[in-house]
């Protein structure tokens, strides 16, 4: 096993020794992002629960609409062309590597099949981020790379594992994934706690996960939106359970993905093939990732509420991109709920568009940078992920 994280800030020089580089797990407005967060947000504090509950009786007096965040989702603002793009220009720009992207919406491979018609963009791979629900937790699997004729049928199987889980019925997939031997299987932020059980009880979960299901795992990932010391976790599990790990940025917005992989691969199939079979990987977290964490946070918040000039439909404004059930249960844009947003939402985004003014980004930035600048490497650390 060959597997080494750098950090291109400590080592520009680093992506000399490589051909080409690898952006995995990115979202596209094809991706469904649920928005039962909220309400667990909200849940432990008592004023927005105030506002919550009055928007509810309002959203009930004027428009008959009962207020169901856990059916409510909403999509992040980039088409995939966009996305792709977006990836491609970092990894080309940058880093003056070739490209490789593999988009990973939610429990849909629109995005990655749209994109096979462009022609700039017809060697993506076809590529989701399945939800799995696993005794009391649920995990994501990025699926990369699946059989371009027989996709569609593989995930109409997938999506319909995730509806109606069954034991028996995971290992099945998993090992009809694994037989595909072009296919890479990574177990997307491991330490996340998605469905808040706990961390004990995520733990305990996971562990159960690994010990039944390693087998078909082919990598952990390294995420470049999770915190370091969450990285630095899966660092260890990957230790212990003698697993290679591998870049996943998980972009949402419109910043690229601040983890990539570094390969020699001329094809996406060469780059499973390193990862499967010679259990090599090389991450590379981007100079993004050591901006403080909040202020990334912000920025996402940002571009999601932003108006996208280059989108033509109504989904150019945030309320195009979020949906609810109307009155009759049918899912709906917001904009075609309200005539406006309530004045609290107005104002609160008025409030995070000031970060667009370059002097309120660098008071936040120095308001909550972390003197650790949050990613470190000791020696030894080091020295076990080069083995």
């Amino acid at each position: 096993m060959h597997r080494k994280v750098t950090c291109l800030w400590k080592e520009p020089g680093v992506r000399s020794a490589y051909r080409t580089g690898v952006s995995l797990h990115s979202h596209t407005n094809h991706s469904k992002e649920g928005l039962d967060f909220i309400v667990k947000y909200v849940a432990r504090h008592a004023l927005l629960r105030g506002a919550l509950a009055a928007e509810e009786r309002r959203a009930v007096r004027e428009q008959s609409v009962t207020v169901d965040l856990r059916k409510a989702y909403w999509t992040p603002p980039l088409t995939p062309i966009a996305a792709f793009e977006l990836e491609a220009h970092q990894i080309e720009r940058r880093l003056e590597l070739a490209s490789m992207v593999s988009i990973t919406d939610h429990d849909n491979i629109e995005a990655p099949m749209l994109l096979r018609m462009v022609p700039k963009a017809r060697r993506v791979p076809v590529s989701v981020e399945w939800t799995v629900p696993f005794k009391d937790a649920t995990f994501h699997l990025g699926v990369h790379n699946l059989p371009g004729g027989g996709a569609e049928a593989i995930m109409a199987q997938l999506r319909e594992f995730t509806l109606h889980p069954g034991e028996r019925r995971l290992t099945e997939l998993l090992e009809m994934l694994h037989e595909h031997r072009d296919v890479l299987i990574v177990l997307n932020h491991p330490m996340w706690d998605l469905v808040g059980i706990g961390p004990n009880r995520h733990q305990r979960s996971l562990r159960t996960f690994l010990c039944e299901k390693g087998e078909y795992i082919h990598a952990l990932e390294l995420s470049g939106i999770r915190s370091w010391e969450e990285n630095q976790a899966v660092l260890q599990l990957s230790r212990a359970c003698n697993q290679v790990v591998i870049s996943g940025g998980d972009r949402h917005g419109c910043e690229p993905n601040a983890a990539l992989n570094l390969t020699n691969a001329e094809s996406f199939t060469e780059f499973v093939d390193d990862v499967r079979r010679e259990r090599r990987s090389h991450v590379l977290f981007m100079p993004q990732y050591a901006e403080p964490y909040a202020l990334r946070v912000l920025h996402t918040l940002l571009d999601v509420i932003r108006e996208q000039p280059d989108d033509s439909t109504r989904s150019r404004h945030w309320d195009g991109r979020v949906f609810h059930p109307d009155r009759s249960g049918v899912i709906r844009p917001l904009s075609d709920l309200w005539q406006k947003p309530p004045f609290y939402i107005r104002h609160f985004f008025s409030v995070v568009r000031l970060l667009e003014m370059a002097p309120v980004q660098r008071a936040v930035q120095l308001a909550v940078a972390s003197p650790q600048q949050q990613v470190r490497f000791s020696l030894s650390d080091r020295q076990e992920l080069a083995q």
